[in-house]
């Protein structure tokens, strides 16, 4: 018997945001979809929410945004010094949201705490020296899941904050249970601090058939001022330098087609705007139509604040003739895996993570070193115009995105995750 069966479980969920369309935020609530469909009850966390009120606790300081966090993290990680009153800044807001995951934890009495990034990323040192304690102190068991650690950031390689990074990001404790996305970050986890990891990649739910057109998002090209018969080259990622954007203008520019567009719905994100304004200059300079569409996609269909219809990120694979992946690092690659559940052909740079975990497993794509060349751009011409390749490489990926990267196969991680609590 499984412990499914055997025991009603409850998951506290811990982020600096579960909010909006990025990366954590998606891929929680995909976890979040397995563990219900098990008939487990979740609760959230967070600085921002968009999760339902019933089972959610909002923390305002434990958003990585929030005024009295950015104020402790600039002297961390810009200037790089550190003084007595930031210290003891830093010291009160840990135990302001300490004394709040406590609250938490009393409101809902959960079973398993599962911090999701809180402990890898430092975009809110408080909070996860918060967790730390809570974790510590409570004995709680503990799911850690960790997209992008600090020491794969050039901007958090900080001495001013070196001692939080190795207290709290990640902690190694015996009721921590870490989980990576990638097994170049868990090796990296083991060397730096001993502790054991489960791989868990990105993943998506292949045995429900994927959005397609219909009347709603019928209208999309035109809303985003595309004609019906233009060419939609869809960069699916954050308006940030290591997704490599250049390298998608320069794709669109050098193609050559008389009507063809680089959409993306995401925007800059936390990491600033100036990017944004170089992509928007780029791509002017390249003689190439960008269309920046952030304000028209959210969470659910509707109307945005600005009355306008709304999409959603499913809304905009159906009509993308190619999905570009130039990213020069990923922790996994969420757009990778949404790429082959839409099926739809991918052009992907080759980065650290796509050749050591995806590459092998013999996903069909368009894939590059570094810099696109004429046989890349010669390929994806070929595949433009050529329906059946392009439906054998869709079918392809696709099933082995089925085999490799689904729910099914996240069922059967969270059942090792609860034995090693619970006992087989």
């Amino acid at each position: 018997m499984t412990i499914w069966k055997r025991k009603k479980l409850s998951f506290g969920f811990v982020s600096t945001r579960f909010a909006g369309t990025d990366g954590v935020s998606l891929e929680t609530q995909k976890w979040v979809d397995v563990l219900t469909a098990k008939g487990c009850d979740i609760y959230y966390m967070a600085g921002e929410l968009d999760t339902d009120p019933e089972i959610s606790y909002l923390v305002p300081k434990a958003f990585f945004q929030h005024e009295e966090i950015l104020e402790v993290q600039r002297p961390l990680f810009a200037e790089k010094q550190r003084s007595r009153a930031i210290t003891q800044k830093i010291n009160a807001l840990k135990e302001e949201l300490r004394d709040e995951i406590g609250h938490f934890f009393e409101k809902f009495h959960f079973d398993i705490l599962v911090v999701q990034n809180a402990l890898a990323i430092p975009v809110n040192i408080p909070l996860g020296l918060a967790l730390t304690e809570f974790i510590i102190e409570s004995g709680i068991p503990t799911i850690a899941h960790h997209h992008d650690f600090y020491w794969e950031r050039q901007r958090f390689h900080s001495y001013a904050a070196m001692d939080y990074l190795k207290a709290a990001f990640p902690p190694a404790q015996p009721n921590i249970q870490h989980v990576v996305i990638n097994s170049l970050a868990g090796l990296e986890l083991a060397r730096r601090t001993g502790a054991s990891w489960t791989l868990v990649p990105n993943i998506m739910d292949f045995k429900i058939l994927p959005q397609e057109i219909d009347d709603y998002n019928r209208d999309l090209r035109s809303a985003i001022g595309l004609d019906e018969d233009s060419h939609f080259i869809l960069q699916p990622t954050r308006l940030v330098s290591r997704k490599g954007i250049e390298t998608s203008i320069e794709l669109v520019s050098r193609l050559e087609l008389p009507k063809c567009a680089l959409v993306i719905p995401h925007e800059a994100g936390d990491e600033g705007f100036a990017y944004r304004q170089r992509v928007e200059d780029y791509a002017k300079f390249m003689g190439v139509d960008l269309r920046l569409i952030p304000d028209r996609i959210a969470k659910e269909r509707g109307l945005g604040p600005d009355g306008c219809k709304s999409y959603t990120l499913w809304d905009v694979y159906p009509h993308a003739d190619l999905i570009s992946y130039p990213s020069i690092y990923e922790g996994y690659g969420n757009a990778f895996v949404e790429a082959i559940y839409f099926r739809k052909p991918i052009l992907v740079n080759r980065y650290q993570i796509f050749e050591a975990d995806i590459e092998p497993k013999g996903f069909k794509v368009i894939s590059f070193d570094g810099f696109i060349t004429s046989e890349t751009v010669q390929q994806v011409k070929q595949i433009l115009n050529n329906p059946d390749q392009l439906a054998d490489m869709a079918e392809t990926n696709y099933m082995l995105g089925w085999r490799y990267l689904s729910f099914e196969m996240l069922e059967e991680k969270f059942e090792a995750l609860l034995t090693n609590i619970y006992g087989s």
